[in-house]
């Protein structure tokens, strides 16, 4: 079995060639994920300035629903609705070196389904 750290170190390799090959301009800026036991978080960033256009998380929006894929989704349009609000359409999806599969696939297709584009 893998140890905690070990996968978190091997999560890190990942999300870092990820970050290589994409990045967030003004026109496309990158949806970005994160996701622990509990809270899962999503962030639409403008990489070429370096600032957080909104976000969104399980503990700031008192989301109670768990570590679940259902607080996933509430949160993956939260985040399309405040992104749209700011003006955004489309972004480009950042993973965050995670597999595209339960959390992070609901978030994602909750956050098309609310009207972002990538």
């Amino acid at each position: 079995m893998i140890a905690k750290t070990e996968r978190n170190q091997i999560r890190n390799r990942v999300h870092f060639r990820i970050r290589q090959k994409l990045s967030g301009t003004a026109e496309r800026p990158r949806l970005n994920v994160y996701r622990s036991l509990t809270p899962i978080s999503a962030q639409v960033v403008d990489d070429a300035k370096g600032e957080t256009i909104v976000s969104a998380s399980t503990l700031a929006n008192k989301i109670n629903a768990g570590g679940n894929v259902a607080a996933a989704k509430e949160i993956g349009k939260r985040v399309a609705e405040l992104a749209i609000g700011k003006g955004v359409k489309k972004v480009v999806f950042d993973r965050g070196g995670y597999l595209y599969h339960g959390r992070i696939k609901a978030l994602a297709d909750a956050a098309r389904e609310a009207g972002l584009e990538f």
